[in-house]
């Protein structure tokens, strides 16, 4: 005889369904949104799948690999959001990199740390892809 849910199991299982759904979705518009516009090299990181600290890392290396090579990122301007959801009136410079120049990149980038080397192979795949 097999055990059927409860309301209460059924409810549990459906909201980390939702959750995983969401996860997902979130997952594939960053990697979409980095294949179609220039981003900052953390954010092209984080969109390969790899966790924030290791991002961060990795993308110190790329750029210290892009001030060797001479690669100038794209400056744009930015508008800072103000925690009512308005704009604030200051705007600041930020970096981006196309995909084409994190190719560059990460061809001429060696880590020593394992985790690096992972994230290079995995930044690699979502420029290939």
């Amino acid at each position: 005889m097999t055990h059927s849910l409860t309301t209460r199991e059924r409810r549990a299982l459906r909201r980390s369904l939702r959750a995983t759904l969401r996860h997902r979705c979130a997952e594939t518009r960053l990697a979409a949104s980095v294949r179609r516009r220039p981003r900052s090299l953390t954010t092209v990181a984080i969109a390969a799948g790899i966790d924030r600290a290791t991002a961060s890392g990795t993308a110190n290396g790329l750029r210290t690999v892009a001030k060797r090579l001479g690669i100038v990122p794209a400056q744009t301007a930015r508008t800072r959001r103000t925690v009512h959801g308005g704009r604030a009136h200051q705007t600041h410079n930020v970096s981006r990199y196309t995909l084409g120049q994190v190719q560059v990149l990460i061809r001429a980038y060696r880590p020593r740390k394992p985790e690096y080397r992972v994230a290079v192979d995995r930044i690699a795949r979502l420029c290939a892809a």
